[in-house]
């Protein structure tokens, strides 16, 4: 089926030839580019989808993923043995999309009505220390942090100013910080010292802590708009 087929049964089409309007066309729809979010960091099963898509129906989710698979953004395949599972990825196009994700994110952050303690996916937490490190006070820094968000690991590379972040396994990183993705985000963005949040229970930190500290250091969110 051709793209333009696709994009007129969708209902949304600008009839516009700015390249904006048709990737509206294309992620516009509500949870669309949610979807692309959670495949950022590697492929997923529906049901790891609609858990960390909090709020969204089995029925929505299939018809987003078809969509975005129909487009192109999308792709499905089945995990080799002994997984033998039906997974979905981005496509490579697909995954160029993450510097729309990082720039969107970084602008909304500013909003006045943007309310950082809602509920979080991991994938969401690691993509927002990639975007919202301050790279110029990172200077020369290099780190290796790990994160546990449940059953899921993930990596974090600090170097050169730029953090790379990717599924992972923890062991020999600097650091560890076990938790909940929220309460991650609230001792990466809060006021609260590490040590203070983990004597507190809200998460548990190993391996280098002082270098833990300096890594969080780095982060603030940006000032509202208007003020």
């Amino acid at each position: 089926m051709k793209l333009e087929k696709i994009t007129k049964q969708s209902g949304r089409v600008y009839n516009d030839a700015c390249g904006t309007a048709h990737g509206l066309e294309l992620i516009g729809e509500r949870w669309a580019l949610l979807v692309v979010r959670e495949l950022m960091l590697g492929p997923k099963r529906f049901g790891d989808l609609k858990a960390d898509l909090m709020g969204i129906s089995a029925n929505v989710l299939t018809q987003r993923l078809e969509r975005l698979e129909a487009v192109g953004i999308v792709t499905r395949r089945k995990l080799p043995p002994p997984a033998s599972v039906q997974v979905y990825d981005l496509t490579d196009w697909g995954r160029e999309a993450e510097p729309i994700i990082m720039t969107l994110g970084r602008w909304a952050a500013r909003s006045p009505g943007h309310d950082p303690t809602l509920p979080l996916s991991g994938v969401s937490m690691m993509l927002s220390l990639r975007t919202m490190i301050d790279s110029k006070k990172a200077g020369d820094m290099r780190l290796d942090a790990g994160f546990v968000f449940g059953d899921e690991t993930y990596r974090a590379r600090l170097a050169d100013g730029e953090l790379v972040v990717a599924r992972g396994e923890v062991e020999g990183a600097d650091f560890v910080i076990t938790a909940a993705p929220e309460m991650t985000a609230a001792a990466v963005y809060g006021d609260q010292p590490l040590t203070a949040m983990e004597a507190g229970g809200a998460l548990v930190l190993t391996g280098d802590k002082a270098l833990a500290q300096r890594f969080i250091d780095l982060y603030a969110l940006p000032p509202k708009a208007g003020t």
